[in-house]
């Protein structure tokens, strides 16, 4: 049985083959309903449609870019009715490392440690961390063999991995040319910060912004002093535009060898930070195959004071071309780079929800197509957990269908379901305790692990209720 929604945003699937995409939309409401189990699990041990599926993700006429279109369509929808989209981009791994065999066509990771390939999707949101869905992404594998950072900078950009961003980010100016009625604001953590990303949006459409973590102490220039100065020292030496109390998690050291600050272990806390702003000319860094120009930027930094000893100060600096004269102009771009952290939620969604990574597939092909699939399972749930926390107020029948709702109302609450549908915020919390979820007196909604957990649930719940509740039809004999 295919759901609703999986005919609604494969809307415009066409591979050629009317089977062929019947079968597409079979196989992503299938892991859509169960993405944390095997296929054959999603299948209910049905040999039919497990082998369906497997066929499907082994036939050369689908590839990751046609699976994955027909999403981006319906993204493009969404996007064209919002008047603010976030884009957020940037690079997952993907290990697909295997204790014995690897997985043919997967690339070194880290050396010759690890396998597999790398992710780099621009996925949009609204200014509340809702997503809209994969804009485009790309996918690449690396070559075995050393390789020395001498060398790398020698090359010209059209010729790096770094060229990636460069891409997705003229790919997003052209979104907004597309869509001239939504502000779109393209958002970017530290690897963006290349000299060519920032001074790449010199002819963009007025509705476009951008909003890059700096990662590099830049040098600085006026034009009454030809001495330049560093980034950071220019704006110490500017006005506090205010201070403000923020709330942090604490992190874990992901890996030993890594000493760069902004990944240091550090404990949960509230925390104290100045925030500056200005505009400032930054000096066009040399380059062996091409001239740039200088250019100017505005700057937000946020630093953190009296950090505890031994723990690593909360430090932002955002480049961007969005305008910094108030304090209101200056939270508008720290709370749109915020948002930029659910792109790292939607990896976690995709690797710890979908497990992508546990899929064991022998080549690289299979598993993309796989991949294509997941992320829109990934995206489907995180939209699920986003939208009650945007649209808490509204029906639940906005997502959930009568027979997904009933059953789960009855099931959790132990009484009839009522004739008016709920709130789709009280709906999500009730699928979120099949997941785990204590629904107590609490500012925190449901995350998109037990959001997720519940909906495997639900899954089970409203078959059962479609075969066996009080509206089911007897069973011929």
């Amino acid at each position: 049985m295919v759901s609703d929604w999986v005919v609604e945003e494969l809307e415009s699937t066409d591979v050629g083959d009317k089977r062929l995409n019947d079968r597409l939309r079979e196989v992503l409401s299938m892991m859509a309903a169960t993405p944390s189990k095997s296929i054959p699990a999603s299948a209910n041990g049905g040999h039919n449609e497990t082998t369906a599926a497997y066929r499907l993700f082994d036939n050369d006429r689908m590839g990751f870019e046609n699976i994955l279109e027909p999403h981006i369509d319906s993204t493009y929808k969404r996007l064209s009715q919002e008047e603010v989209a976030i884009l957020g981009h940037d690079t997952s791994e993907l290990d697909l490392t295997r204790p014995k065999v690897q997985v043919e066509g997967a690339g070194p990771l880290d050396g010759n440690a690890r396998f597999g390939e790398l992710l780099h999707p621009l996925v949009a949101f609204t200014p509340n961390g809702t997503p809209l869905g994969t804009l485009c992404a790309e996918l690449w594998t690396r070559e075995s063999g050393p390789s020395k950072a001498k060398d790398r900078k020698q090359l010209p950009i059209e010729e790096k991995e770094s060229l990636r961003w460069l891409e997705t980010h003229r790919h997003a100016q052209e979104i907004a040319e597309q869509y001239p009625e939504t502000k779109i604001v393209a958002v970017a953590d530290s690897e963006a910060d290349i000299f060519e990303v920032i001074d790449a949006d010199k002819d963009s459409p007025e509705n476009f912004q951008w909003i890059i973590r700096g990662c590099y102490d830049r040098a600085t220039i006026e034009d009454d002093d030809p001495e330049s100065i560093l980034l950071r020292e220019k704006l110490s030496q500017s006005d506090v535009r205010y201070t403000k109390t923020i709330a942090i998690r604490g992190r874990e050291k992901k890996l030993d060898c890594d000493k760069r600050a902004r990944n240091q272990p550090r404990e949960s806390r509230q925390c104290e930070v100045e925030v500056r702003a200005q505009s400032v000319t930054l000096r066009s860094p040399h380059r062996p195959d091409r001239k740039l120009s200088d250019t100017t930027v505005n700057v937000v930094w946020a630093h953190e004071i009296n950090a505890p000893d031994g723990d690593v100060p909360v430090d932002w600096m955002l480049l961007t071309n969005m305008p910094v004269s108030t304090k209101e102009e200056i939270e508008l771009i720290l709370s749109y780079y915020c948002i930029r952290w659910m792109i790292e939620i939607f990896f976690r969604t995709l690797k710890s929800g979908a497990r992508i990574e546990a899929r064991r597939f022998e080549t690289l092909e299979r598993f993309e197509r796989c991949l294509a699939v997941s992320m829109i399972v990934a995206w489907r749930t995180l939209y699920t957990t986003r939208i009650g926390r945007e649209f808490p107020d509204v029906s639940c029948e906005s997502v959930f269908s009568a027979n997904e709702w009933q059953p789960v109302y009855q099931l959790v609450m132990k009484e009839d379901p009522p004739a008016e549908p709920p709130k789709l915020r009280i709906m999500i919390r009730l699928i979120a305790r099949l997941g785990g979820y204590i629904d107590r007196a609490r500012d925190d909604e449901p995350g998109p692990d037990t959001t997720m957990r519940g909906m495997e649930r639900l899954h089970d719940i409203s078959a059962c209720w479609i075969s066996f509740g009080p509206k089911s039809q007897p069973l011929v004999t």
